[in-house]
């Protein structure tokens, strides 16, 4: 079992709470507010005229929702122990975790879900996902298979995306969001790789073509052509309750719905043969 931090835990303790509250757009003032410690002590924490204590530490970046893996190099920071675990997901402390994400992704079937980790790879998948990946190049198949490369690469699944500009302005921010949250560099050199990437040709939909209803406006659906119809999809994202490991707290269920009676009839149809 390790406790991993990332780069910068060398830094002060105090650069590391300004530059959280900063990134959080909270004045000393509001901080101290919500954390119930003098203004002058916060000051003076940021500073470094003053040493927080391990409670302290914690307290803060919890009223910062700084992420786990961050905390710990808080903590590092002001010369203390990492207190959250990061273990891999077969490790069997996390047997009870792994089980209800294989759980979750089976019972979605037909339709396609996949668990990511923080970084968009791949962590695991049900048997639906072939409409999320076929015709893809192997190359970006191959693991650690970052699921973002391979939606918008020229030579992955962006080809069959119908409503690509639309996705790939999703996509891009949910990306922002993340790296806004969380301050992680990988992120933020995934997004300048992807933003890089050419928009491929639209895609055609043939005779055969589906699932081209607008889902209500109300979010930003997935088109896809598969085996000559065009699927239409809705994305939820489902992450653990008050997780204390690294590894589950950056952990998400990506379930693809479908957005309409043809799309369902379509992966209904596919299953039953797969299963036949």
């Amino acid at each position: 079992m390790t406790a991993t931090a990332p780069p910068g835990i060398g830094r002060p303790v105090g650069e590391h709470l300004r530059e959280w509250r900063q990134r959080r757009r909270l004045s000393q003032l509001e901080l101290a507010c919500a954390a119930d410690i003098s203004t002058r002590h916060l000051s003076f924490l940021e500073t470094g005229r003053a040493r927080p204590s391990r409670d302290m530490v914690l307290h803060l970046a919890e009223r910062l929702a700084v992420p786990l893996r961050e905390r710990n190099a808080i903590l590092v920071a002001a010369g203390y122990a990492p207190v959250f675990p990061q273990r891999p997901l077969t490790d069997p402390a996390l047997s009870a975790a792994q089980e209800a994400v294989r759980l979750v992704l089976a019972a979605h079937e037909p339709a396609p879900a996949i668990a990511v980790d923080r970084h968009w790879h791949l962590v695991a998948a049900n048997r639906a996902i072939e409409p999320l990946v076929a015709g893809a190049d192997p190359a970006l198949t191959q693991p650690p298979v970052n699921v973002l490369r391979l939606s918008l690469h020229p030579h992955g699944v962006a080809p069959r995306i119908l409503n690509f500009a639309q996705w790939r302005g999703h996509v891009f921010d949910k990306l922002r969001q993340q790296i806004a949250a969380s301050a992680d560099p990988t992120l933020a050199a995934l997004l300048a790789e992807l933003e890089n990437y050419l928009a491929p040709a639209a895609p055609e939909a043939g005779d055969e073509a589906v699932g081209l209803g607008d889902p209500g406006g109300c979010v930003v659906p997935l088109r896809v052509i598969f085996e000559g119809r065009a699927l239409t999809f809705l994305s939820t994202t489902t992450v653990f309750g008050t997780p204390v490991d690294v590894t589950l707290e950056e952990l998400a269920i990506e379930s693809f719905f479908p957005a309409d009676a043809a799309t369902a009839e379509a992966l209904r149809t596919r299953a039953a043969r797969r299963e036949n």
